[in-house]
């Protein structure tokens, strides 16, 4: 059977230049970054040339980008770092969005737990959280405002430049994380006013187990993992050659194709909607549709159907459900519960999300095997 998979926003395939890319250095240019032969050195420039790339996406400078082992370890390296960089304080305030993937939450949840005050802002239904919601929630001893760029599940883009202008008035920095927008939609760091941003490799075509953050200015932070000193003191281990080199392939591609891209994947997903609208009818809905979106994800909810049901009648397809349904209840996400999304219809919610390499004949299968199940499980 033909796999169509649409869960770009789960993980993306590593490209064949990302891939081509990293080969010599798994077992050619295998030396030791920190070892001054020459092997090492190899090692150590690629490094640094791939610090470029990242940073050239971004519009950031080349020392204010930082290696990690994915977005989760770039999250908390932003979040526990600010929190815990002075020794002498073990107390303070952080604020986070209600819709943060658990790489956000779960750091924050951690600091909550050692005496830190931390604040849940929500968003409306559309799952834009507004900047008046964050300044109200601001106090003086606030260390840190967390708000993703753009949500994972319905691909909301947040607001971010207005509500980095908020903060810095009152002298608290600002993190986002840009795991889902990087490689979509332009991200420029001068542009939303950030302090802290999270890059996950893999949700860009490089391969899993890689990520970035930025630091503005190279602003101290604790580092969550204590060793050798690698990357600035920021992030001690012997780096990940193959995978950072990749990162940096999968940067340049994505600066390089970044207007192509967005308009091409915003065309897919449109066509998409329109089809699903057209065969259903007016009882389907989008989440957030009416919201600025990432081009390349539909959240959609099927009416009077599950999910789970409605993928599992169509195996060619390779979705998300938006809730974790069970036998006689619907586990909403926490971003459907931010939303105010009411069980029954969270009970019917797919994301289908799109990338470089879905088809319009892809789209128009999908389209005509999603109606034909909602048709069958309905009658």
């Amino acid at each position: 059977m033909r796999m169509i998979y649409l869960d770009y926003n789960a993980t993306t395939p590593s490209a064949a230049p990302v891939q081509e890319a990293m080969l010599p250095f798994l077992a050619v240019h295998f030396g030791n970054p920190s070892s001054g032969h020459p092997p090492g050195r190899a090692a150590k420039e690629a490094i640094e040339d791939a610090r470029g790339r990242v940073a050239n996406l971004i519009g950031a400078r080349h020392d204010e980008i930082i290696f990690t082992g994915g977005g989760t370890g770039s999250n908390n390296l932003a979040i526990k770092g600010v929190a815990l960089r002075d020794p002498r304080v073990r107390s303070g305030h952080i604020i986070i969005s209600a819709i943060e993937h658990p790489a956000v939450s779960e750091p924050a949840r951690f600091l909550q737990r050692m005496g830190f005050d931390v604040t849940v802002v929500e968003c409306n239904r559309r799952a834009v959280v507004d900047p008046d919601t964050v300044k109200r929630a601001l106090r003086p001893e606030t260390l840190l405002v967390s708000v993703m760029h753009a949500n994972n599940e319905v691909g909301t883009i947040q607001p971010i430049r207005q509500i980095a202008e908020i903060c810095h008035e009152r002298n608290t920095l600002v993190h986002t994380d840009a795991s889902q927008s990087t490689g979509k939609i332009p991200v420029r760091v001068d542009e939303l006013g950030v302090d802290l941003l999270t890059i996950a490799g893999h949700k860009i075509y490089a391969p899993k187990g890689v990520g970035a953050l930025y630091v503005r200015g190279r602003l101290p932070l604790e580092p969550v993992l204590h060793g050798g000193g690698h990357e600035g003191g920021y992030r001690a281990g012997t780096e990940n050659t193959p995978q950072i080199v990749g990162l940096g392939k999968a940067a340049q591609l994505a600066f390089e194709n970044l207007s192509e891209i967005g308009e091409r994947m915003a065309t897919l997903r449109d066509r998409l909607e329109t089809s699903l609208f057209r065969g259903i009818g007016p009882a389907l809905s989008i989440n957030a549709q009416d919201a600025p979106r990432l081009p390349n994800t539909s959240s959609v909810n099927f009416p009077a159907v599950s999910a789970q049901q409605l993928l599992a009648r169509t195996p060619e397809i390779y979705a998300s459900t938006g809730a974790a349904c069970h036998t006689h209840s619907t586990q909403l996400s926490a971003t459907q519960q931010a939303m105010g999304l009411d069980e029954a219809t969270a009970r019917g919610t797919v994301r289908l999300s799109v990338g470089w390499y879905t088809t319009e004949t892809e789209i128009d299968r999908v389209s005509q095997l999603l109606i034909g199940a909602w048709e069958n499980i309905k009658s």
